[in-house]
């Protein structure tokens, strides 16, 4: 919970609204006796029974986001990012729903692994991938590892030459593209760790020292320009460069990449101020603007990839806390102290999060203090 700048004193109780549809779980609903139910489970009784903090998922909620976007990018790979939020029932119900993986840390490919995630439909991400993890990927048959710097050329190269296979890798490109949104997840503006500048020409080095090594093959390009984003506009600017530089690739290496992987990045609702984009929407004006650029380039349409996390997992989830300490600095404020703080979620600190907070015990009451 956050306080505002108001005066903490006592009001005349007000009536809370329903649920806010686009804020909550699909199944969550205000029992009679006021009490929050997520898939028909009282939250009191969750958090008796596990502790606090803990996350809830929806899980009827988190299939039906994934077949929305499996339907809504068809013929295309849409992999769950699983940084946003992944444990192995997450894992299988990916799988089960016919989304493909992308996982950016060993622990999460251990994850995938652990319950038999298929290697092929799994995207490996990072820009400090360890050789051990390198080796753990390339061992089970990660079906793509997307490369982030020359180094890790180097050692990708030299750890498929030592399994004795050739690895299908995508280069991480930074197209230049401003997002709109919050600047500590802008990542695809020039001065930034990920990828390989565009302009400054270290994305085209990069596709031809790949190209160069005999144990990697190249079958793609990749760009991810941020999180949190409401405006489609940053997308289409981004699948502008990209195909630029696919059509260049063709030119000077005689070769047609058959695969382009705009990343994610789109925005949920936190609050009843936020309007997240439909997801058929952007479908339809992302692969309309891809096949736009690569009609006017000449070039045939590449595989279009996408890699929705929070987009799926953030609306399906609720955080339980319980309230500790209360104190009230009269004239001034009431802070509602919780049982939870940056290790649990370091958004509110970093980079100032608004979330909308419900008392669940009795989320149907009035409301009768501002905190």
């Amino acid at each position: 919970m956050s306080e505002t700048d108001s005066p903490a004193v006592a009001a005349p109780a007000v009536a809370v609204a329903a649920l806010e549809e686009n804020l909550w779980p699909v199944t969550a609903r205000l029992g009679p006796d006021g009490v929050l139910r997520i898939g028909g489970v009282r939250v009191d009784e969750l958090a008796a029974e596990f502790g606090t903090p803990a996350f809830v998922l929806d899980e009827a909620d988190f299939r039906a986001r994934c077949t929305g976007w499996r339907r809504a990018f068809e013929d295309c790979d849409v992999y769950y990012a699983g940084k946003a939020f992944l444990c192995r029932a997450v894992a299988r119900w990916v799988a089960e729903e016919g989304l493909n993986l992308d996982v950016c840390t060993g622990g999460e490919l251990a994850v995938a692994r652990s319950v038999g995630f298929p290697a092929e439909r799994l995207l490996f991400h990072g820009n400090n991938k360890s050789v051990a993890e390198l080796r753990a990927a390339v061992a089970y048959g990660v079906g793509r590892i997307v490369v982030d710097s020359f180094a890790e050329i180097d050692r990708l190269a030299a750890v498929a030459a030592e399994a004795g296979v050739r690895q299908r890798v995508l280069v991480r490109v930074t197209p230049g593209v401003e997002a709109h949104t919050h600047h500590y997840v802008s990542t695809g503006q020039e001065d930034q760790k990920f990828g390989f500048s565009l302009a400054g020409g270290a994305a085209a080095e990069a596709v031809e020292r790949v190209l160069a090594a005999g144990s990697l093959h190249l079958i793609g390009l990749h760009a991810h320009i941020g999180s949190q984003i409401f405006d489609t506009a940053g997308f289409g600017l981004a699948a502008h460069r990209m195909v630029g530089l696919l059509a260049r690739i063709r030119d000077t290496h005689d070769l047609e990449l058959p695969e382009l992987d705009l990343g994610g990045g789109l925005g949920i609702a936190y609050t009843s101020e936020d309007a997240p984009l439909e997801v058929a929407d952007v479908a339809e004006r992302l692969t309309a603007v891809v096949g736009k650029e690569c009609a006017a380039a000449g070039l045939r349409v590449p595989r279009l990839g996408v890699e929705p996390g929070r987009a799926v997992v953030g609306p399906t989830t609720v955080t339980l806390y319980e309230v500790g300490t209360v104190k009230e600095l009269p004239g001034l404020r009431t802070f509602v102290s919780v049982d939870g703080g940056m290790s649990d979620n370091i958004r509110t600190a970093l980079y100032d999060a608004r979330y909308t907070a419900r008392l669940a015990s009795r989320a149907g009451s009035p409301a009768a203090y501002v905190v």
